[in-house]
């Protein structure tokens, strides 16, 4: 599998040379591609569409260029450049896509067969159109994540999918003012660090990082933090490619104090380990919690409950941090951590900022959401959703 950036390396006086033409659009001359695997093979079709639209469709044509069909065999040699001269991708945060050998294993895991697989994809669509309570366009891109995250089963796909926006309509303090660049969400990117980290596992999982910044610091607004949390997640559905074998998450919990979960309340958690477990294709292989103490163990025993059972069997609790790399090689961590990804916080700040050129995007997304006014049947009845047993407890904290 590939994964570069394709990018358009001609001159506008190589286009002169093979059209003849002296007025090629900007858009032409400067197209850039960002594709991996497969869609690679379409290149020559999406740079064919885009060169004829440029041709008068009344059979007209403007003095000195060539006729429709003569922009095809143009297109045919110029589209072979594009494909076997590329550069690498530009310096910016972006998610490795697994590749080769690792990429088929994935493909076994995930239960994926590349050719059935569009089958699958439209099959979710033209679903999707016929409820009447879910919007009726969802991109591919992210309706193939959920189906890998569901390891192709159609079912379980439609439920992820009906409870991913439901949750959106039920929760709308995790889903509502999505912009990075609020004040009430820039204070959390602050003190509260929990990027994906470069690269993947031997065996094709993404790692997630999260810390708290320093002690000393207000109580955090537990909602803006899940917030966050879930627009890492959202932009995740849109830029795991080619998806991986599940997600791996570290908790650091070295500056951990009481101060920081004061405002922890069954309920709100609860809230976001619906979304977690229920809405997202998240497969979580394993959490793994370092630099801990009594009050971790304590915050720990106060979220089991809300996991599922074969969760709560994948959390690892470690008391020296080297017992982590049996896991994890120590060369994905940050330097921090005496690996060689980079220092932690240029990671965060990557990741950061790519939340902030997402901002249209996440204010666009607001409207997809359940209308359970249209649902068949019974509508969800959000009380009943997120009740909580009478078992659970506030956290105290001493």
């Amino acid at each position: 599998m590939l994964n570069i950036k394709l990018k358009d390396k001609w001159s506008i006086r190589k286009i002169r040379k093979a059209t003849g033409v002296t007025d090629v659009p900007r858009k032409i001359k400067r197209l850039k591609w960002r594709w991996t695997g497969h869609a690679v093979r379409s290149s020559k079709e999406k740079w064919t569409k885009e060169i004829i639209s440029w041709y008068p469709r009344d059979g007209k044509r403007k003095k000195g260029r060539p006729q429709k069909s003569e922009s095809v065999s143009i297109v045919e040699s110029l589209a072979c450049d594009l494909i076997f001269h590329y550069q690498e991708p530009e310096a910016k945060m972006t998610l490795e896509q697994p590749a080769g050998e690792m990429w088929q294993k994935i493909r076994e895991e995930l239960n994926e067969n590349p050719d059935t697989r569009e089958q699958d994809l439209a099959h979710i669509k033209e679903w999707l159109k016929k409820e009447p309570h879910l919007p009726d366009e969802f991109d591919d891109q992210r309706i193939m994540t959920f189906l890998r995250g569901c390891k192709f089963s159609l079912e379980k796909c439609k439920r992820k999918l009906d409870m991913y926006f439901t949750m959106r309509s039920a929760v709308p303090e995790f889903f509502t003012d999505r912009d990075i660049t609020r004040p009430e969400l820039q204070e959390i990117t602050k003190i509260i660090q929990m990027p994906p980290l470069p690269g993947l596992t031997p065996d094709g999982r993404r790692v997630v990082l999260m810390r708290g910044v320093e002690k000393d610091v207000q109580t955090p607004n537990v909602a803006n933090a899940f917030k966050l949390a879930l627009m890492l997640g959202d932009v995740r559905l849109t830029e795991e490619k080619e998806g991986v074998a599940g997600d791996i998450y570290i908790l650091d919990a070295s500056v951990a104090t009481p101060n920081h979960f004061a405002k922890f309340t069954p309920t709100l958690v609860k809230k976001f380990l619906v979304c977690v477990q229920e809405a997202y294709p998240v497969k979580l292989k394993q959490v793994h919690v370092i630099n801990i103490s009594p009050l971790v163990d304590k915050i720990v025993n106060f979220v089991k409950p809300f996991l599922k059972e074969k969760i709560r069997d994948r959390i690892f609790i470690h008391s020296d941090v080297s017992e982590l790399y049996k896991h994890i090689p120590q060369e994905m961590m940050p330097n921090e951590y005496g690996g060689k990804a980079g220092p932690m916080n240029d990671i965060h700040n990557a990741w950061v900022k790519k939340l902030e050129e997402y901002t249209p995007w996440f204010t666009e997304q607001e409207q997809y959401k359940a209308d359970e006014a249209l649902r068949p049947g019974k509508p969800t009845n959000y009380d009943e959703l997120f009740g909580i047993d009478g078992s659970f407890r506030q956290l105290v904290i001493d």
